[in-house]
């Protein structure tokens, strides 16, 4: 596996670099998570663009074995949080102890919670009461957590993957759309290809495993972010990115037709940034310096489909956010109708690398 530790690394990291380095990302989840070409890619692009990312999956799909594996090709802390109804704000963030100095002094001292890690995965985030949820989500929102009255920093970068079971609902706490919004993806996790079943039956045995071998220091990692950041947008683009989100909202004036008939409310001004932000990121991974028009199609999905609030009718036409998206994105000129129909399309654009 190439490493990219080498002692002439000057805190910089070039297009050509990135690009080496994504690829041997992939090669290096290949050799672990079976399959899940798409979702690897998805997951890829939210975590160089430094967004969080919810995994929205049934059980027994490797969402929680990806996202450790992950954590050590990028040389990351890791934790993990198994949310359930009776955890408190504290068991994330930590707590306040009365500690004795060596003087024999009492004094309270704050033990740092799970939260205090670069990337956590927060499984089955929405099993948990409200005011919990709200803990993590100032955590996401600010870097920081708050306990005693004093605000503790947390370790960049910090990177939140959350992880949701779509069937079961009884005992659960669904998030607000306020707290869904500060996913930067929405990744939906499928059920593998009877070829890949195949070779996770045999392939994965009960065996001991050992960590995966680092493919970027932490530091390498922050730099890769900057590199992405530096991804141009054509003024075209900015315009068109504008305009799709835009007409998601059923409140501006002529909205088109998927948007009058399944929409009450459309996505905010996050969606556009989501939108540009995971666009760079894709061109980045993909050796590029300015975003194409096929990166904004092929981040739109995942990018806006929590931040879309659909209306009765949508769901007694069994009309779902992916739907309406694919309508808004021929409808913004951004693809062809008769082209963004086709399911064959979105394989090429959402099953591996970018070309």
């Amino acid at each position: 596996m190439k490493s990219f530790t080498e002692p002439t690394y000057d805190g910089r990291m070039s297009a050509t670099d990135l690009r080496a380095a994504a690829q041997t990302l992939r090669t290096a989840l290949a050799g672990r998570i079976v399959g899940q070409a798409g979702t690897v890619e998805e997951l890829l692009t939210a975590v160089f663009a430094g967004g969080h990312c919810m995994l929205l999956g049934v059980p027994g799909l490797a969402k929680t074995l990806l996202v450790k594996s992950l954590s050590e090709c990028l040389d990351l802390g890791f934790s993990r949080i198994q949310f359930t109804p009776d955890l408190m704000p504290s068991d994330i963030t930590g707590t306040e102890v009365i500690m004795a100095n060596a003087q024999g002094e009492r004094g309270y001292r704050f033990l740092n919670g799970p939260i205090f890690a670069n990337l956590v995965l927060a499984d089955e985030v929405n099993r948990t009461p409200p005011k919990t949820q709200a803990a993590l989500l100032e955590a996401m929102e600010e870097a920081q957590v708050t306990a005693g009255g004093e605000r503790y920093a947390l370790p960049p970068p910090f990177l939140v993957m959350a992880t949701q079971n779509p069937i079961e609902q009884e005992g659960t706490y669904p998030l607000p759309l306020a707290a869904l919004d500060r996913f930067l993806f929405m990744v939906r996790v499928g059920y593998p290809e009877a070829a890949h079943e195949r070779r996770i039956v045999v392939e994965t045995l009960p065996r001991a495993e050992g960590r995966l071998a680092p493919v970027l220091s932490r530091e390498q990692f922050l730099a890769c972010q900057e590199q992405v950041r530096a991804v141009k947008i054509p003024d075209d683009l900015l315009a068109m990115a504008t305009r799709l989100v835009r007409m998601s909202r059923p409140q501006e004036p002529n909205p088109p037709a998927s948007t009058k008939d399944f929409i009450r409310w459309g996505a905010s001004p996050r969606g556009i940034q989501a939108l540009v932000s995971t666009a760079r990121a894709r061109a980045a991974l993909a050796g590029r310096d300015a975003i194409t028009q096929e990166d904004l199609v092929a981040v739109a999905l995942p990018a806006l489909r929590h931040r879309l609030v659909l209306n009765f009718h949508a769901e007694a036409e069994g009309v779902d956010a992916d739907r309406v998206i694919t309508d808004l994105l021929a409808d913004a000129g951004l693809v062809e109708r008769r082209v963004v129909q086709r399911r064959k399309f979105w394989r090429r654009l959402l099953a591996g690398a970018p070309q």
